[in-house]
């Protein structure tokens, strides 16, 4: 899939190139992935259309944006195509291609890095990305931070992340496995759910799971009971292996297999 092929030419930066020098500084991959997570995080929701934002820009320390001189314009081009791939695989609307730019933050650590997003009207001349559509008025989103959750150590990728292995998710249902197969799986009473529940408690759209990267979400889709994941309330969770899911009266439970 070009989506996954995506994500493995910049895996293959931090093994190959950038790898020997980004092994202790931010990678490539991390910013790739939290890059689609703002923009899914700032999507606005319009007549017919769902809007992302189109310019992204990344705060890194002196030290980790040091480590990209010579190579920052391949990694720049790298990350606005994987955006790019990202709204077209979630039917997203932008206002032009998406735009990455690179700056440097005295405040921030070796390791930590910052992501502002914002809805730029495209230069004077410039092909729209949707032409039609009128810019919904949005102001720039926060600058969002993110830091590493330990001390930046040398970390190889994951089998499963660099497609060695298939990722199986399923939820068990009364005994019943479903395989989740979607990235966006729909769960409720309606026949034209994903995975139905003979339940009067579901609603008809209940609940959905998310993948996003490597993880899974439960979402609840604004239902009239809502739902619980291991006992408490949530309108969204991410899910690991076990983990049991309450909607309505019937409990599903999350299970991840690697084969």
């Amino acid at each position: 899939m070009v989506l996954r092929l995506i994500e493995q030419k910049i895996e293959a930066l931090v093994e190959g190139v950038f790898g020997r020098a980004f092994r202790t500084n931010v990678q490539p991959v991390e910013l790739a992935r939290k890059l689609a997570k703002e923009m899914d995080d700032h999507r606005q929701v319009s007549v017919s259309r769902v809007y992302v934002p189109n310019e992204y820009t990344i705060f890194l320390s002196e030290s980790d944006r040091a480590q990209f001189e010579g190579y920052e314009a391949s990694l720049i081009g790298e990350l606005q195509e994987y955006l790019a791939e990202h709204a077209r695989r979630e039917s997203y609307a932008l206002l032009s291609p998406p735009n990455v730019l690179v700056k440097t933050d005295e405040d921030l650590e070796v390791g930590e890095f910052g992501i502002a997003v914002r809805m730029a009207q495209p230069e004077p001349g410039a092909a729209a990305a949707q032409p039609s559509a009128p810019p919904p008025q949005v102001e720039s989103g926060a600058t969002m931070i993110y830091k590493p959750t330990a001390p930046p150590e040398t970390q190889a990728a994951s089998p499963v992340e660099l497609g060695l292995e298939r990722e199986l998710a399923y939820l068990v249902v009364d005994g019943g496995r479903h395989e989740l197969s979607k990235r966006r799986t729909v769960i409720g009473r309606s026949k034209d759910c994903d995975l139905q529940l003979d339940d009067a408690n579901a609603s008809r759209r209940h609940a959905e799971v998310r993948q996003e990267g490597t993880s899974y979400w439960i979402v609840d889709l604004d239902s009239t009971n809502g739902l619980e994941v291991n006992g408490r309330r949530a309108k969204r969770a991410k899910l690991d292996t076990g983990d049991k899911i309450t909607i309505g009266s019937t409990d599903l439970v999350f299970d991840v297999e690697t084969g």
